[in-house]
């Protein structure tokens, strides 16, 4: 029985991880597109503050004296920090492979673009190397894991006592 829960584990994390793949490289595709969308904005707003005399934090500073300024600064702030974000994090991934973007799975934090991609992603049967390869790591993290919450469990103690 101890088996064929490990087994189902294994198999459960094998799947769910052979998506990574192709989830990660629309994930990737959705970023490279907010950042084309962002560095418009970020540019824009670049050029409106030169064009006034103004470094891009001097405009910034600038825009008080109304609610919706005060709105739009702080709007314009969130709109840097997530292009900055945004193009760090996109300097990672763009040219990583599936087992990189593993180990770099914290860089796509974007909740916007994850929310999109988690939206249209739709599961496939993987049949590349790097899905299946995914797919094995998965098996062997379930399988390991479900083993040793098993060993470590009080009913397996008493099983192994007796």
């Amino acid at each position: 029985m101890v088996s064929v829960v490990k087994l189902a584990g294994g198999l459960v994390f094998g799947a769910v991880l052979s998506q990574f793949p192709e989830y990660s490289q629309q994930y990737v595709q959705r970023m490279g597109g907010a950042l084309d969308e962002l560095t418009t904005v970020v540019a824009d707003f670049d050029i409106s503050a030169k064009a006034s005399g103004h470094t891009r934090d001097q405009a910034l500073s600038a825009m008080t004296g109304s609610d919706f300024l005060i709105a739009r600064q702080s709007d314009m702030t969130h709109t840097f920090i997530r292009f900055e974000t945004l193009f760090a994090d996109y300097f990672y991934l763009k040219n990583a492979n599936a087992y990189q973007r593993l180990t770099y799975v914290a860089r796509m934090r974007d909740g916007e673009v994850a929310k999109g991609t988690a939206k249209d992603f739709k599961p496939a049967v993987p049949l590349t190397t790097d899905g299946l390869g995914t797919a094995g790591i998965g098996f062997l993290l379930g399988y390991g894991l479900l083993a040793g919450l098993l060993r470590i469990s009080p009913r397996s103690r008493k099983r192994i006592a007796a």
